[in-house]
């Protein structure tokens, strides 16, 4: 079994739903419910990642390891980066972003990317995908779509409805009818940590930019990112108030 740590960034601010790492879902704060669904997928260490006493307070609580980082760092992928640097990890040293809102993540997938990494030395980074299940997602630009090679390396990936389907769609974007061959991007992430420094330290590209996708950096620079289909289909993360009610419901007792 492949030794891997896991860090969860977690953010005090977030302008749709401000405070949210420490929003109550069945009794406790989310952050917790993350913190333990990466305790159960086997990490041999598993850090919160955050830029708020609040958060680090709490963590304290239940007994998670927290670390303060930088307010001013741009994506969780630089919070992750600091915490590797502070800590001392060697370059070829595994860890897995779990992203704090994600109160539903199964362990199989956190495992998953890690042994994905380990299996394949030359890789730089690992992530996961699942299908899609009606046009209505394929459609939608909120849905993050990954194309991927032969061998499982991502070769794109992008918010428009990819590949597209030209001999289905006659008419056009509207008249499309085929998605089923098309997959969802499911926002985990795996390093090396070599690899993982290199990347906070590059600029966004231009077709970050584009699509405001910073795994588009990473195929810009020419890192090997592995994709496999998840072990497990991850429940709805936590982005708006109304997803936080809608988990909640599916979380409490």
């Amino acid at each position: 079994m492949s030794r891997f740590r896991v860090v969860i960034p977690a953010r005090f601010a977030s302008t749709r739903l401000p405070g949210k790492p420490l929003a109550e879902i069945a009794g406790v704060p989310m952050i917790r419910h993350v913190w333990e669904r990466a305790s159960a997928s086997g990490a041999t260490e598993v850090i919160v990642a955050t830029d708020d006493e609040r958060i680090l307070e709490a963590c304290d609580g239940f007994g998670a390891s927290a670390m303060m980082t930088s307010p001013s760092h741009a994506s969780g992928t630089d919070r992750i980066a600091e915490v590797a640097l502070s800590a001392g990890w060697r370059d070829e040293d595994l860890v897995v972003n779990v992203q704090g809102d994600e109160p539903l993540i199964p362990p199989a997938n956190i495992a998953q990317v890690a042994a994905m990494l380990n299996s394949r030395p030359a890789a730089e980074m690992a992530t996961l995908c699942t299908g899609i299940n009606s046009l209505e997602e394929y459609l939608d630009t909120n849905t993050v779509k990954v194309v991927r090679a032969q061998d499982g390396r991502a070769l794109y990936f992008s918010r428009a409805p990819v590949p597209w389907h030209r001999e289905s769609a006659p008419g056009g974007l509207s008249s499309q009818t085929r998605y089923r061959d098309s997959l969802r991007h499911i926002g985990i992430y795996g390093y090396r940590v070599g690899p993982l420094h290199r990347l906070a330290a590059t600029p966004p590209s231009p077709l970050e930019s584009a699509e405001c996708l910073e795994q588009l950096r990473a195929l810009w620079i020419g890192y090997t990112i592995l994709t496999d289909i998840a072990a497990e289909i991850p429940g709805p993360g936590v982005d708006t108030p109304e997803g936080l009610e809608s988990v909640r419901r599916l979380m409490e007792p």
